[in-house]
């Protein structure tokens, strides 16, 4: 079975060749995109959370998935990499970009929870796990990729990919499965 998405989001073509033109190597592998795609598609008016925009794929994924009731709020740190997404999918009405630290958004939020969170950076899996899983809404899904050894992981970073998928399964109110493969996913589920 191939397991290459048959279906690309539009803005899909420029956004690589700006992740190329600006050296941004750490974009959303295509079958982790069709994932979150799938997954937005299945949650009908829902509220997403994306930490980590970078130039935007993950985004247009989500976006390409979502229906017209869904809302998206995507943070990113580095607002010159993330304003490559805004060029791109800012017209969207349905998404809200965030330039700052994921980390102090996620401690500063006071808002709705989401039915789905999609952490592809360090704050929201690494560092500030908790308050991440809060965020998670009854029955919403948490989606946490790039598991499997990336090029310039820090020494020692294994060590706490270990870490984090133990202290995930180890939860009683998150079910959860491992998927080897694509850059090596994580998928959990709020117990309802």
């Amino acid at each position: 079975m191939d397991d290459t998405p048959s279906k690309f989001p539009a803005a899909l073509p420029r956004l690589r060749a700006a992740a190329r033109e600006a050296g941004f190597t750490m974009s959303c592998e295509e079958r982790t995109g069709s994932l979150l795609a799938v997954l937005a598609a299945g949650r009908p008016g829902s509220r997403i959370l994306e930490l980590g925009t970078g130039v935007g794929e993950g985004t247009a994924w989500l976006l390409s998935g979502m229906d017209q009731a869904s809302r998206l709020t995507t943070v990113e740190l580095d607002a010159a990499v993330q304003q490559v997404a805004r060029e791109q999918l800012g017209s969207d009405p349905r998404v809200t970009f965030v330039a700052g630290d994921g980390g102090a958004w996620l401690e500063a939020y006071e808002g709705e929870s989401f039915d789905m969170v999609f952490a592809d950076t360090w704050p929201g899996k690494f560092t500030h796990l908790e308050r991440a899983l809060e965020l998670v809404a009854p029955g919403g899904t948490y989606l946490i990729d790039d598991l499997f050894p990336q090029p310039g992981w820090p020494e020692g970073h294994d060590s706490s990919v270990k870490r984090l998928l133990g202290a995930l399964e180890e939860r009683q109110d998150f079910r959860s499965v491992r998927l080897a493969w694509a850059s090596g996913l994580l998928m959990a589920v709020r117990s309802a």
